[in-house]
């Protein structure tokens, strides 16, 4: 770094004309500038300027030098564009992680008037429940779903999606349907890891009541559980927005329609604050479309 150094002092003092000149755009003194020149010239072994009392001239090693800064110098100025073009442009590609249920019809939803808008934006999507490692992945934005844990990561929440308890007509033919939180106690339930074996219901006052219960099939994904549901294996807690088709034509019924489970609050991770013009952009649709939707 030091030798790339001594060169931005040559090219300065070319630039200037004169020690002194170049001294004071650098902010330095004319005698720590000529130490710098002669360091150069003695590490190359050759002398790059003619000194005189009265003007600097360059010999011929020092005209290759100078030649080899400018050209130096107009690749840093192309560099320095080309990223500002990724920083503010809409330009290049966008690695996005959703979980498997929001990888689909939600981010469609959310992103196409985006990537139509801007021809020169791609979007990459990775659909997965676990999570993923952004930075080694450099993947821009995570989406994530629930209690977030305590991270170096950047939260930035986008809405809320409500969460429905719901089982088809067969099961509850079968099993009976049930009027009360305690009657869930009884019955067969398909559930993720982040439900565990337990549920919070609120009534329409507020009053909590919990329900305990041992999962008939556990999965980490709510569209398998969604399909057990829709055989007639049991009630399943699932987003509303995803089962609304399944409601209205009745091959799901909804639970308890007198209580509710605290709706589950979506965020984009992002590894750091400072994100690209593309990266807020993306964003900054999501929240639009999360945030004026109270569920996916």
């Amino acid at each position: 770094m030091e030798q790339l150094r001594r060169y931005a002092i040559f090219a300065a003092v070319v630039e200037a004309g004169s020690m002194t000149g170049a001294a004071k755009s650098l902010g330095m003194t004319p005698s720590a500038v000529s130490q710098h020149i002669s360091q150069l010239e003695n590490l190359l072994g050759l002398t790059l300027l003619h000194r005189s009392t009265r003007r600097l001239s360059l010999t011929e090693a020092g005209e290759v030098v100078w030649q080899g800064c400018r050209a130096l110098q107009q690749t840093l100025s192309e560099t320095e564009l080309r990223l500002s073009e990724v920083r503010d442009s809409l330009l290049g590609e966008v690695r996005i992680t959703a979980p498997v249920g929001m990888a689909g019809q939600p981010l469609a939803l959310a992103l196409s008037p985006l990537l139509q808008a801007h021809p020169g934006l791609t979007i990459q999507i990775i659909a997965d429940d676990e999570k993923r490692d952004l930075i080694a992945e450099r993947i821009d934005v995570a989406l994530r779903v629930g209690s977030l844990p305590d991270s170096t990561l950047v939260a930035r929440k986008l809405g809320q999606t409500r969460m429905l308890l719901c089982a088809a007509p067969a099961y509850l033919a079968r099993k009976g349907t049930p009027r009360t939180p305690t009657d869930l106690a009884t019955h067969d339930w398909l559930c993720g890891e982040m439900l565990g074996s337990g549920l919070l219901l609120l009534d329409e006052k507020g009053g909590e009541h919990r329900v305990r219960f041992k999962p008939k099939v556990l999965c980490n994904n709510v569209l398998p559980l969604r399909q057990f549901a829709l055989a007639g294996q049991g009630i399943s807690l699932q987003p509303e927005g995803e089962i609304s088709e399944d409601l209205a034509q009745g091959r799901l019924l909804e639970l308890l329609p007198g209580f509710r489970v605290a709706p589950m609050e979506i965020h984009a991770i992002t590894p750091q604050r400072e994100i690209p013009e593309k990266v807020r952009r993306v964003v900054e649709a999501l929240r639009s479309y999360f945030g004026t939707t109270l569920s996916v």
